[in-house]
């Protein structure tokens, strides 16, 4: 057993949001456990993750054995199983690195213990699970969740109560985007099926940004430490086939970053009213801009260790809905990348569906016949957007309606479903989901009452110059 006492300042924090500690693994080691203690507080937050000898300076792309971020205080990797968010597989003997993310260090500093223990009892080599392929056949509309966690980031829930969540959402798709970590795989590539087709991500999560990475087999190196590392970044994140996506841009984690070239920005995280208005204005300034982003939605939902009943605040709230000519994981990233869909409030929520002279959103056209297809909004709005803002609003009078725009839109053209009608009723159904507690995410009782409810948002169909 080892152990080690530290010491770690502002002035540590300031050198890099990084803290490596090195240890030695002898030869022969088949499980490592390391415990890390120290006082946490509101103001004092420490990250846990761990490196073998492979892992080099950003961006490496070996060497990375886990990530729990504040979610734990230890962990074990062995040949045959690890703690979930690290990686099992050979023990190389030499010197590896404890990982400690500074994320919030008090003015006084703050005492950590690390405690290291070491096993070379004999146990089995487990491979990892290969990716599987599944396909369901047939074209049309389907619907998924792009951002979600389990217990192999900082979620209480299993994999299992998450799958058991999609299936009772009624998904086609999934994306578990677990932080800093793809070892939720284990049970994933296992489980995907025709009926349920999970895709590969990863959220890449920093004190200064969020994003998700997309269609990547291999971990991505999360530790930027300059606002310029993002464009490595999204270099790597392309030469490996991936997509790049920026998540919930607006406080409190905005992207603090310089902005690199992205496929899909997340303009719906959530309920509509976690300040998903701030996002959504930030998206429209990229597409004003000259930026040709996809818009999605996912729930961000951490799922808990019980599996709750449908209601505003679970899983797949909100839903991102996708034209695949198949449900396969080749066929949502294709349509994610090129915008091909649109975000709506639940797997129940409205439909959008934006054509210009029948080509469908994410196209690029040279003008042409707008039409909007709704259904599920009657008494709701439909706005339409454009390069200079909101040019048209119009009433949605029946459950299933067909409504043309006859202005020459600047740019792009794109939807939104704004609550009317049913106003009332879906504020009454957040404020019970939320039972007795306050108002979250900062949201006064003005912004409830008065900021557009939007229930669905199209992607844009662009026009050539």
């Amino acid at each position: 057993m080892l152990k080690y006492n530290l010491h770690l300042t502002l002035a540590d924090k300031a050198r890099s949001p990084y803290f490596y500690v090195p240890f030695d693994v002898p030869v022969g080691t088949t499980r490592l456990d390391v415990t890390m203690r120290y006082e946490g507080a509101s103001d004092c937050i420490i990250d846990l993750g761990c490196a073998d000898p492979r892992l080099g300076d950003f961006p490496s792309e070996q060497g990375f054995r886990g990530w729990s971020g504040g979610a734990r205080d230890r962990f074990f990797v062995a040949t045959d199983d690890a703690t979930p968010g690290y990686v099992h597989g050979e023990m190389p003997a030499g010197t590896w690195r404890v990982i400690l993310g500074l994320y919030r260090v008090p003015e006084h500093g703050v005492d950590v213990e690390l405690i290291f223990t070491f096993d070379d009892a004999p146990r089995l080599h487990t491979p990892q699970p290969q990716r599987p392929h599944p396909v369901r056949q047939g074209a049309g509309w389907y619907k998924g969740d792009l951002h979600c966690h389990t217990f192999h980031s900082d979620a209480k829930g299993s994999p299992e109560l998450l799958h058991a969540a999609a299936r009772q959402a009624g998904l086609d798709f999934l994306a578990v985007a677990d932080h800093n970590t793809t070892t939720q795989r284990r049970y994933f590539h296992a489980h995907s099926s025709p009926e349920l087709v999970f895709v590969r991500a990863m959220e890449l999560t920093t004190a200064e940004g969020h994003a998700n990475v997309f269609g990547v087999d291999d971990w991505i190196d999360f530790r930027m430490t300059r606002r310029e590392d993002a464009h490595r970044l999204s270099q790597i994140v392309h030469e490996k086939g991936g997509l790049l996506s920026i998540n919930h841009d607006k406080p409190t984690i905005p992207w603090d970053y310089e902005l690199p070239r992205i496929d899909c920005m997340e303009v719906w995280q959530q309920a509509w009213f976690a300040r998903n208005w701030i996002s959504l204005r930030r998206y429209q300034e990229r597409l004003v801009s000259g930026w040709k982003l996809s818009a999605i939605g996912g729930s961000d939902y951490h799922q808990p260790a019980r599996l709750p009943p449908e209601g505003p605040l679970v899983l797949a709230r909100p839903t991102t809905v996708l034209w695949l000519p198949e449900l396969s994981e080749d066929a949502v990233l294709a349509a994610m990348k090129a915008g091909q869909g649109y975000v709506t409030e639940s797997p129940r929520g409205p439909h959008l569906a934006l054509t210009v002279d029948g080509a469908p959103m994410g196209s690029t056209v040279s003008g042409g016949h707008a039409e909007a297809h709704v259904t599920g909004a009657p008494g709701d709005l439909l706005a339409w957007y454009d390069a200079s803002g909101e040019i048209a609003r119009m009433p949605i009078d029946g459950d299933d309606q067909r409504l043309v725009l006859e202005a020459a839109p600047q740019k792009f053209l794109r939807c939104e479903i704004l609550a009317n009608a049913s106003h009332a009723a879906l504020v009454e159904e957040f404020r019970a989901a939320l039972g007795d507690g306050p108002l979250p995410w900062g949201l006064t009782e003005a912004e409830l009452e008065a900021e557009p409810l939007r229930r669905a948002i199209s992607n844009p169909v662009y026009f050539a110059p």
